[in-house]
């Protein structure tokens, strides 16, 4: 959207209004145009009502809207320079500033910059309830309410909040009982630390600018780029998922446990059926509190918000009923008592007395605690052995504060799962039985327990740090109130974790730590047994603080994949930032429930713990990461205002993550691991390419300049040298590609190895072609994406395409990575343009790559070559030898045969033998040469013999040379030209007439009987007698034979003797010279190449005509400039009859070794 004025109303009375004539008259001319030109009429607007000059004056007043990129996605707006949002009508009027004013349009005024500045707004991504939007008459936009949380509100209590809750009320007991107190301390001081850490990091980054709503995944992915941003932002994504479903399953268990243990639908009729019974329990109910928190969020969150100071004072009241049952103990402690039977402890559910016999009315009988253990209630009942042995005992389950039993909780107890709950200190007579004991009401293990899974299920109690910085948009000052709220919370927090464990170990009996479930002390929550004034404010405090914190995930959850959806990295993940109109997400709300329902069916509280512990650890390792990386990087827009922050606490945090991360959980660890990097390696490949100024691009680009350094310090060795290629392209009108088969044979090639360089030129000046250059960089990048080449692009404008080219192979790449092949397509319209300097330029391309040690791959037919797509059946890729330029040909099929395109066919090689040669001897030398190269091919030797040159090569070499000349003489004006006709016409006549003064009259008859014969033909017989005078004073150095041997061909003899018969028969064997006069003149040297170039194609058409490929070395240009276009016709009669081909000039240095 663009810029808006409003006009507002000012007094400044008459003089005022005419200053302002001017102004007003200037801008109208401004955007008039010329003189010419019609005023463009204004739109009738009720806000251009006529006013009282002597009142008002109106005047125009900035309103800025949140600036929208391409993607749709709402971003942060930018007051700065290059906004192409500007209104242009909003011209510079002043003399004062005049020098500047032709960048007002791109450089705003100081002032201006402020004022927008002072009106910036931070919306929250992807949440449009915060913003209306215009509707079609432009009407005015209401004020958004400035954000007025302070620290205290907007980050202290929130994080509060998050961070103690179910692992705090539901297992801490259990864990401290089970561990011990100093390996509890060691649990809580590795986590806390680890998440204060994190918490420094996170302030730096936090503090380094305004970061708008989307917490932890808005700042890794601005900071660490969109790959890790999308995996990181997923992974935290999937933690806060399955918080919610630990929240809810807490929400049950307490539910089913402590509150309402009746309303069970599932019960076991055994004892050891009780887990499962429990389990599916929590499934059904779980599955039933999820789908009524999700409909409580999508029917509105506002109430969600306004419940969460509720909640959050549960947790507050219930923490404090703990700390004032602790100093309680002191004075009285609490009556609960607990059941041994020997040193064991007994589940007291389905007994009242702890007896095994109780006086009645003088009269003893047994109680329900001996039926349990006896086969019935008689006296003589056949009873357990270990029963009968040891006594019944009752101890207090909560001793006191100053009972001393905190050195007996000091050390761990760590058990499989299934033992005994036991009491040291009692006596105990007989073994345990495991067959009988299952059946028995002994409190067990539940579960086995040892110190790294302890850490995965006491981690979660400390994550929540992110809170305040998700609600970054809500704040007065998130730049001050983010790093000491959260820090505050997290020291608040570990001072009550640290205390609790203290004092639960100081105060509570340690068989009733270990029991998780309170089943000793008739099914109460254990730490509610420790509260003051009732064990009920910690169960109901607890109750809705799940509650609350479940409804806190699903509400969070949802957004958070919303702004990674709307942020169009992750392509699969976009209709879930789609949602109702207020921008409610109710895609991404179902896809949170169904993720919720997995960790519901899990039905454990102990094993979800772990699985959301890797992934909010995952995420707090890269928020170290982040802010490690851009503190070494130093780059100039880190600037934190934070300070008390440092790169060695950085990476402490990131390692204790890690180390966290395997501890608690290896195989956990490594899941999370795969499921970021294939969200990574996802992004990468798929997903939108993003600008963030990330540190990883700086990361990037310092590994590159350390590498590009190293690569400077010598020139890479032969075992190491791979084709680095710049491809050259040719553009049409409409800047589109065209040949984007090159490209396709260009990824062939390297296989996504090494340097690839697409380079283009353009005719002009930058400042006229800047537009131009810019499209032409834009289509080559598209092709390169459709072609799947990896590489850069490379778009050069310069006065003339030889310049250009020659800029480009002289100054492309950087440092060691620069190009070190040239490939082009070959010209196949040079014959038919009428504009010479295509092929000149292609000459001068070959001159300069061989002057720059630089390899040349030229393709013929390339529009022929097959693209990515394509699979080549079984064929052959055919190498002609013919000159050794550094191995450079064997190694081409080698490097295509890896790519799945060529992969089944077969490479050839032929070479070709001298009349000296022993060709059988060439063939094992070859067979040996390729062996030790460890390259798989066929070998075949061709002869050829120094046969007398034919008729149909004297034939060939005529019509390129009076072709030759025919250009040249069209290239002067048409005065010269005349001139220059008219001198070749009389020596031309004169030389016939010495000749054959015969021929010479039949020619003049000629033209005397036809006048209006072609003028070109005549001009081309004309210069082809010119040609003949010059090369024969061009080459007064050569001395003609006075008799050349020649062979015919089939055809030519035929067509000469049917010739032949018409004239003379007698005429055409006695001397070919004086058949056709002009061949005594010819030019030797070209004779001979083009000799040379008739026989090699007879010799590959014959044997790779049927080939996939045919590589070929290409001869080089001569080094007089005089025979460039005799050059191009030499190689187009070399080439002739093959479809694809390959030219391949090296660049003076091996490419290929038979070493190691």
């Amino acid at each position: 959207m663009g810029d808006r004025f409003v006009v507002v109303p000012v007094d400044g009375g008459r003089d005022a209004a005419e200053h302002s004539g001017p102004v007003v008259a200037q801008a109208t001319r401004s955007t008039g145009g010329d003189g010419g030109e019609e005023e463009p009429e204004v739109e009738e607007d009720p806000v251009f009502e006529p006013q009282d000059p002597n009142v008002a004056v109106p005047i125009l007043k900035y309103n800025r809207e949140p600036n929208k990129y391409g993607d749709g996605v709402p971003k942060e707006n930018s007051p700065f320079i290059n906004n192409t949002d500007n209104d242009k009508s909003n011209s510079y009027d002043g003399t004062n500033m005049a020098l500047f004013e032709e960048e007002m349009d791109s450089n705003p005024m100081v002032s201006s910059l402020l004022d927008k500045l002072a009106n910036y707004t931070n919306l929250t991504q992807g949440a449009q309830e915060h913003e209306e939007a215009d509707d079609d008459e432009g009407s005015k936009k209401k004020a958004v309410k400035s954000p007025q949380m302070g620290t205290f509100m907007g980050v202290y209590l929130p994080c509060l909040q998050n961070i103690l809750g179910v692992i705090l009320f539901l297992r801490l007991t259990w864990i401290v009982g089970t561990a011990g107190i100093l390996e509890s301390l060691a649990i809580v001081g590795l986590c806390c630390s680890c998440t204060m850490l994190t918490a420094i990091s996170m302030s730096a980054i936090a503090t380094n600018g305004v970061v708008p709503a989307g917490g932890s995944y808005y700042m890794i992915s601005r900071s660490l780029g969109p790959e890790f941003g999308g995996a990181v932002g997923l992974c935290f994504y999937l933690g806060t998922t399955f918080a919610g479903s630990m929240y809810i399953l807490g929400t049950i268990e307490i539910l089913l446990t402590y509150i309402v243990p009746k309303a069970a639908i599932f019960v076991a009729e055994k004892k050891e059926d009780e887990g499962e019974a429990l389990l599916n329990n929590m499934r059904v109910y779980g599955t039933c509190c999820l789908t009524l928190m999700s409909v409580v969020v999508f029917v509105g969150v506002k109430y969600v918000n306004k419940l969460a100071l509720v909640f959050l004072a549960c947790v507050i009241l219930s923490i404090l009923a703990i700390y004032a049952g602790v100093i309680k103990t002191i004075f009285e402690p609490p009556d609960f008592p607990v059941c041994m039977l020997g040193n064991r402890t007994l589940q007291n559910h389905n007994f009242d007395k702890c007896l095994k016999m109780d006086m009645i009315d003088n009269l003893t009988t047994t109680t329900q605690l001996w039926k349990l253990f006896c086969d019935g209630p008689e006296s003589n009942a056949t009873c357990n052995e270990y029963f009968l042995n040891n006594n019944v005992t009752q101890i207090q389950g909560i001793p006191g504060l100053i009972s001393g039993v905190i050195s007996e909780n000091m050390w761990s107890e760590y058990g499989p799962q299934g033992m005994l709950v036991e009491n040291k200190k009692l006596s105990s007579v007989g073994g345990s039985d495991p067959t009988q004991d299952i059946y028995l009401p002994y409190v067990v293990n539940d579960i086995a327990s040892f110190f790294t899974l302890l850490v995965g299920i006491y981690f979660p109690s400390v994550t929540g740090i992110m809170a305040g910085s998700n609600r970054s948009g809500d704040l007065r000052d998130a730049q001050r109130s983010i790093p000491v709220g959260t820090i505050l919370a997290i020291f608040t927090t570990s001072i009550i974790y640290f205390t609790c464990v203290v004092l639960f170990g100081a105060c509570i009996e340690g068989v009733l730590l270990r029991d998780k479930f309170g089943d000793s002390v008739k099914g109460n929550l254990v730490i509610g047994t420790l509260s003051w004034p009732s064990p009920w404010v910690i169960v109901i405090g607890s109750f809705f603080s799940c509650c609350g914190a479940g409804l806190q995930s699903l509400t969070g959850a949802p957004r958070l994949l919303q702004a990674i959806a709307r942020d169009g990295i992750v392509p699969f993940l976009q209709v879930f930032g789609h949602g109702k109109a207020n921008g409610e997400p109710t895609w991404a709300l179902l896809l949170t429930g169904a993720i919720c329902e997995i960790g519901i069916l899990i039905a454990s509280l102990d094993a979800v713990a772990p699985i959301l512990s890797m992934f909010f650890l995952m995420c707090y390792l890269f928020v170290n990461l982040a802010c490690a990386v851009q503190t070494l990087l130093r780059t100039p827009n880190w600037r934190p205002r934070f300070k008390y922050y440092h790169w060695a606490l950085s990476f402490l945090g990131m390692s204790l993550c890690l180390a966290l991360m395997f501890i608690s959980s290896w195989y956990y660890a490594i899941v999370a691991m795969v499921i970021a990097g294939c969200i990574y390696k996802y992004i990468e490949y798929r997903g939108a390419e993003k600008e963030w100024g990330d540190g990883i691009r700086g990361l990037s680009l310092n590994a590159a300049r350390f590498a590009l350094i190293r690569l400077e310090e010598a020139p890479p060795h032969t075992k190491n040298w791979r084709p680095q290629c710049l491809v050259l392209l040719n553009l049409d009108s409409d800047q589109a590609v065209k040949h984007p088969r090159l490209l396709s044979f260009t990824s062939q090639l390297k296989a996504g190895k090494g340097l690839t360089i697409v380079g283009n030129v353009l005719e002009g000046t930058f400042l006229t072609k800047e537009t131009e250059a810019k499209k032409a960089e834009q289509n080559i990048k598209s092709s390169m994406t459709a072609e799947k080449t990896k590489g850069f692009c490379h778009v050069v404008v310069s006065s003339n395409l030889r310049d250009g080219v020659s800029h480009l192979i002289q100054s492309a790449g950087l440092g060691g990575m620069k190009h070190n092949t040239v490939l082009m397509a070959w010209p196949g319209t040079w014959k038919q343009s009428n504009d010479t300097q295509s092929w000149k330029n292609f000459i001068e391309t070959i001159r300069e790559t061989t002057s720059a040690h630089q390899a040349l791959l030229v393709a013929k037919n390339v529009d022929s070559f097959p693209t990515n797509q394509e699979r080549l059946s079984e064929g052959t890729i055919d190498v002609w030898w013919v000159v050794h330029d550094g191995g450079l040909l064997m190694l081409l099929p080698f490097l295509l045969r890896q790519h799945k395109v060529w992969r089944k066919c077969k490479m050839r090689i032929f070479t070709v033998a001298q009349m000296d040669d022993n060709s059988i001897q060439m063939k094992k030398d070859l067979q040996t040469f390729l062996y030790h190269l460890r390259l798989n091919a066929e070998v075949e030797v061709v002869e050829m013999h120094d046969n007398d040159i034919s008729a149909f090569t004297y034939e060939k070499t005529l019509v390129m040379e009076q072709r030759s000349q025919m250009l040249k003489q069209m290239q002067l004006s048409k005065t010269e030209r005349e001139r220059e006709i008219q001198s070749i016409t009389d020596e031309s006549r004169n030389s016939i007439r010495r000749k054959n003064p015969g021929a010479a009259e039949g020619a003049s008859l000629s033209r005397q009987s036809s006048p209006t014969e072609d003028t070109q033909e005549d001009e081309a017989q004309l210069i082809h007698d010119r040609n003949t005078a010059s090369h024969s004073m061009n080459d007064k150095s050569e001395t003609l034979p006075d008799r050349v041997h020649m062979t015919w061909t089939k055809e030519k003899l035929f067509t000469e003797r049917n010739r032949n018969r018409e004239c003379n028969s007698n005429m055409a064997m006695r001397d070919l010279f004086n058949m056709k006069p002009e061949w005594g003149s010819l030019n030797q040297t070209n004779v001979r190449r083009m000799h040379t170039a008739i026989k090699l194609n007879e010799v590959v058409v014959n044997k790779s005509q049927g080939a996939h490929l045919v590589l070929l070395n290409m001869p080089g240009p001569p080094k007089n400039r005089g025979g460039d276009e005799n050059y191009m016709e030499f190689l187009e009669v070399l080439l002739e009859g093959l479809n694809r081909v390959l030219l391949v000039r090296g660049g003076g240095r091996e490419v290929i070794t038979i070493y190691s």
